[in-house]
């Protein structure tokens, strides 16, 4: 079957791979219907991690069941289904307490699987014509026969979740303001996921122009361009004080408009601290930060020796001056994943407006290219085998 598979930096090609095969009794295969290209699998692309060449790519995956191993008790041929990019077993400690994207079973050494992912257990891609989900009673969400509302559906593998996730480890509440670093596909869904809970103000900071053109349309957000002045002063200039919640999507790649170089996305323009550090600023006394962005306990390509190691200048000072609070971590779709599936077909959300492109997955290299360069008019590109 075709795959797109991992090169190295800065590059992917589509290629025969081996066909997955039923390994374990509660194994599921299904034929990929739609793939997404995630912004974390650019740190991969720019060879930012650890990833080997070789790697097949894609934890966003939904299509048809095919194939039911033996102990499969909840779903059977032809089911269409979405997948959480976090693997997990369903009875680990973690597991059982909702932490399924911290499993300790399905990774040994480590908690948390996910698939085509660097350090995240054996588990291949989705950016392929099909895959093996394991633990698949667990792990597979059904869904709706036919092809309805398959665009938003294949968001509930990770950016609708996790957007969600930050506003909840941010602890956001109706009425609460909360400014969200970051406008790209998980931004744009924290955004989004604030305007469904009920925030009264949002505030939505990148610096590419379209970007935040989608979350003022689609998220009643307020838009801050941070190359065109201090995000925090912008922010409080209109909000007249430190907002009570702050979602940093955006991780350790975060551009600091205080740098210069030729592109606007060299790797001398980055900071990894600057996002919680202006989180921080932003947020008044006693509110609370929600840091669903990836950092990584080691960097290949960090600006600096400290970074290099995953260390960041963070301002705790201030942090404990101010009595705030944060959580972090990836996010556990399965404590999400049908709810909002079940807002979707309710037509009560409809996330699909965040993407931009849908293509075969022959076009998995360009639109690579294209997606790590943020070209305007590019957020979220979908493969289709």
């Amino acid at each position: 079957m075709n795959a797109v598979v991992y090169k190295g930096p800065k590059e992917v090609a589509v290629e025969e791979v081996d066909e997955p095969e039923i390994e374990h009794p509660n194994d599921v295969l299904i034929d990929i219907t739609t793939s997404c290209i995630c912004g974390s699998d650019l740190h991969m692309y720019e060879g930012r991690t650890a990833a080997e060449p070789g790697i097949v790519f894609g934890h966003e995956n939904m299509g048809i069941v095919t194939e039911v191993g033996d102990a499969v008790s909840s779903l059977e041929e032809g089911d269409r289904v979405v997948a959480p990019f976090n693997v997990a077993c369903g009875f680990c400690e973690n597991c059982e307490s909702g932490y399924t994207g911290f499993c300790t079973n399905v990774n040994p050494g480590f908690a948390g699987g996910a698939y085509g992912y660097v350090a995240m257990g054996p588990y291949k891609g989705g950016q392929a014509e099909k895959l093996r989900i394991p633990y698949a009673d667990f792990n597979a969400l059904k869904l709706p026969e036919g092809d309805e509302h398959e665009d938003a559906f294949s968001l509930l593998a990770d950016i609708f979740p996790t957007g969600w996730h930050g506003t909840e480890l941010a602890n956001l509440e109706p009425g609460d303001s909360v400014a969200i670093y970051g406008a790209g596909p998980v931004g744009l869904m924290a955004a989004y996921s604030a305007k469904i809970k009920g925030a009264a103000e949002i505030y939505s900071i990148d610096r590419v122009p379209s970007r935040l053109e989608l979350a003022e349309e689609h998220c009643d957000a307020t838009p801050i361009n941070f190359e065109e002045g201090d995000p925090v002063e912008q922010i409080k200039e209109q909000h007249g004080g430190g907002v009570d919640k702050g979602v940093d999507a955006v991780g350790y790649q975060a551009i600091d408009p205080d740098k210069e170089a030729d592109d606007a996305y060299d790797p001398a323009r980055e900071n990894p601290a600057v996002v919680i550090n202006n989180l921080i600023r932003t947020v008044k006394p006693t509110g609370e930060l929600g840091i669903p962005g990836l950092y990584v306990p080691e960097d290949p390509g960090a600006p600096d020796d400290m970074a290099a190691q995953g260390r960041l200048g963070i301002d705790f000072g201030l942090l404990f001056e101010k009595g705030q609070a944060l959580g972090t971590g990836q996010c556990n779709v399965k404590s999400y994943n049908r709810e909002l599936r079940d807002l979707i077909i309710e037509g009560r959300a409809d996330p699909s407006w965040v993407v931009s492109h849908r293509v075969g997955l022959e076009e998995a290299p360009e639109m690579y290219e294209a997606f790590d360069n943020r070209e305007e008019g590019v957020t979220k590109v979908l493969l289709e085998p």
